[in-house]
């Protein structure tokens, strides 16, 4: 081995070990926070099989009966995931209003939900909106049942103009499941900002999605770091990017990875048989197309270690350097050939 491999596997090393312990640190932080998801909608909205339909599973007690009475109710899933439902859409302003406020200034994202096949944004809807906006802003609305309503798109336009297009409107079915992937993302994505989207996507029970999303998240940021046209310069934020990706797939997936396992993995694919990358450094003292072939190989590398390591967790196999090697090259040559595993 090269002198200047020997320094950058050292280099590695040390960056691993920090992002390792910076990661373990969010990650251990954000296992103790609570997520606290309101459902705001009348009864017959679909509140709870749409919430069912996101978590992947049955959260029992979520929502009512038509025509029973009902108070603001809190529901915990699996400790930290705090379900707060809510009766009606003009008990906002009515006898638990203080409360209800109460609830919505704690709450991190609020499921605001219109009935797609009912009187969509009726006044009671418009006035219920705009009380809750000046408490909260964390807001998606969910148009539900469009699985029994017509002119879907016309609808989503009309409640984006009524709103401002201040939020994002969300049209989905909680009997067919259609578009609940894209709703889960955009829950994910708010509570990113303020971190606490891993002990949400911890607790949903269908983690190959969330994992894709994540792995092509550090794969695009790969990329860029690549595209560095100083040679070398990728090495320490790349090996950050690939700790960060591996940590978080492992507590998606409650399957804990040592800070060994994990460094050693990264080393593999950086500087190893498995990711070339000394050949996107040599590419790079070269004009042109140079950092272009580096970004697509910072990309491809990552890309290929994120669904090795997907694939390793939900067939139960040991993740491990040897086994993540074994399979990185498999997803290596798919990645290269531009075919993304599902």
């Amino acid at each position: 081995m090269s002198k200047s491999e020997h320094q950058l596997k050292a280099d590695i090393r040390r960056q691993a070990d920090q992002a390792f312990d910076q990661e373990m640190d969010e990650i251990n932080r954000q296992m103790k926070e609570r997520v606290m998801i309101a459902l705001v909608g009348d009864v017959n909205a679909g509140k709870s099989s749409t919430i069912n339909r996101i978590i992947g599973d049955e959260v029992a007690g979520v929502g009512a009966e038509p025509g029973e009475t009902t108070e603001i109710k809190e529901y915990p899933y699996r400790d930290k995931i705090i379900l707060i439902d809510t009766p009606g859409l003009n008990d906002v302003n009515t006898s638990n209003s203080a409360r209800t406020r109460d609830y919505y200034r704690q709450t991190d994202v609020v499921l605001f939900f219109l009935n797609a096949a009912g009187t969509v944004f009726s006044e009671a809807e418009k006035r219920s909106l705009e009380a809750l906006e000046k408490i909260n802003q964390d807001i998606i609305i969910v148009l539900n049942k469009i699985d029994a309503a017509d002119e879907i798109d016309r609808l989503v336009r009309r409640v984006r103009q009524e709103t401002g297009d201040r939020y994002e409107v969300i049209p989905v079915s909680s009997r067919t499941g259609a578009n609940i992937e894209q709703l889960r993302y955009s829950i994910l994505d708010l509570l990113k900002k303020k971190s606490k989207d891993i002990v949400f996507a911890r607790t949903i029970k269908e983690k190959s999605s969330i994992a894709n999303k994540w792995i092509i998240g550090a794969a695009t940021s790969a990329g860029a770091i690549g595209a560095a046209p100083i040679p070398g310069a990728d090495i320490i934020p790349l090996t950050a990017i690939q700790i960060g990706l591996l940590t978080r797939l492992a507590t998606l997936y409650e399957r804990p990875i040592s800070r060994e396992t994990a460094k050693e993995i990264v080393i593999a694919s950086i500087v190893g048989n498995l990711g070339k990358t000394l050949f996107a450094q040599v590419v790079k003292l070269f004009p042109g197309a140079g950092s272009v072939a580096a970004a697509g190989v910072a990309g491809s590398v990552t890309l290929a270690l994120g669904y090795s390591v997907k694939y390793a967790y939900e067939r139960g196999i040991d993740v491990t350097p040897d086994s993540i090697s074994r399979l990185y090259r498999k997803f290596r040559s798919k990645t290269d050939k531009g075919k993304l595993p599902e």
